[in-house]
């Protein structure tokens, strides 16, 4: 299986900005390519490969090597991975940047990777074997909708996953082991699909089994989801002579250090009190609706024209300059919404 993949990638393999071309050696360690397979595979944490691009482009522009990205102030990050989401990621990202730093370099086993922040076993996995050549177990979602219908594994996730990683153990090669898997990784996306796979053009469909149960798409089985619980909170929009007041969200919890509008306290486990931060005449501006990982948001948009800042620190910001502020997407949305009424 992995000689008929590896000959299938030699051909097919994507044309992606961190990607080095199939069979291309790895290089010493400390050199530029560690840096970008580290930076590319936290950005395509649950996100996809058409959304991580631009921001890849411009992290790398900006910050070209892993000491730049250390010297860099937190807050800039934050600003430049606004919309990208899970903004814990950026938080992690220059607490490792710095880490490395300190080092030298990156660590080239996954013992090593493992202990730098933000760094699970995906990622150190993906990192030994695309970065260093090693051998490595790299199971994501393409790889592990890829597997469990090559061995058609009947248990449902997140049950399988188990055995799901002992069978991709199993076909993993020796040599050429991150090819193997950016390969397996290029099958699920653009042949294995989790919808109307397209067996036909496959080149492990011969060893599939569950292309033999006449039903592939059935594989991986799933538990049913449960229905995520929903919150309603307020953003408060506060705005006087062209600017409007920004807040910084505490370092810890939900959209952590980014740029927002003051809101009313929501939070995964809660709705907001709907408590304005000041006295005034507040319009509403309307809503927007924002879908995080454990929870769907309602936030209402308020605003208040030429009224005080409220207590607490925050800035005024320009409106004409607002897009540099790297509000996270749930308050550009909210600020769209406050402009557009």
């Amino acid at each position: 299986m992995a000689s008929a993949l590896l000959a299938w990638y030699d051909r097919h393999a994507r044309d992606l900005p961190w990607r080095a071309p199939p069979g291309d050696p790895p290089p010493d360690p400390g050199r530029v390519r560690p840096y970008r397979v580290w930076l590319s595979e936290i950005m395509l944490q649950q996100t996809t490969v058409a959304a991580v691009k631009p921001y890849f482009a411009t992290f790398v522009r900006r910050w070209p090597t892993v000491e730049a990205l250390a010297a860099a102030p937190e807050e800039e990050v934050l600003a430049a991975w606004a919309g990208l989401g899970y903004y814990s990621r950026a938080r992690n990202l220059v607490k490792c940047a710095r880490a490395v730093a300190d080092l030298g370099g990156f660590p080239d086993s996954e013992a090593g990777l493992r202990a730098l922040p933000g760094v699970g076993e995906y990622t150190a996995a993906a990192i030994a074997a695309i970065a260093f050549g090693r051998r490595a177990v790299v199971v994501d979602a393409n790889v592990e909708r890829v597997v469990a219908r090559l061995f058609a594994v009947e248990d449902s996730l997140p049950a399988a996953r188990k055995a799901i990683r002992a069978a991709a153990d199993a076909i993993t090669p020796q040599t050429r082991s991150g090819d193997f898997a950016q390969a397996m990784m290029d099958l699920g996306s653009a042949v294995c699909t989790a919808r109307q796979p397209k067996c036909l053009l496959c080149p492990l469909s011969a060893n599939c089994a569950a292309q033999r149960t006449g039903d592939p798409a059935r594989f991986p089985v799933k538990a049913p989801k449960k229905a995520k619980p929903r919150r309603t909170g307020t953003a408060w929009w506060i705005a006087r002579g062209g600017r409007v007041w920004l807040v910084r969200r505490p370092g810890r919890g939900m959209l952590g250090g980014m740029r927002a509008l003051p809101d009313d306290g929501w939070s995964a486990r809660a709705s907001g009190d709907g408590a304005p931060p000041v006295a005034g005449e507040w319009r509403a501006a309307g809503a927007v609706r924002h879908g995080f990982t454990h929870f769907d948001l309602e936030l209402r948009v308020m605003a208040l024209v030429d009224g005080p800042p409220p207590p607490g620190e925050g800035e005024w910001w320009p409106l004409a300059d607002l897009e540099s502020a790297g509000l996270p997407t749930l308050f550009a949305k909210a600020a769209r919404r406050a402009i557009a009424r």
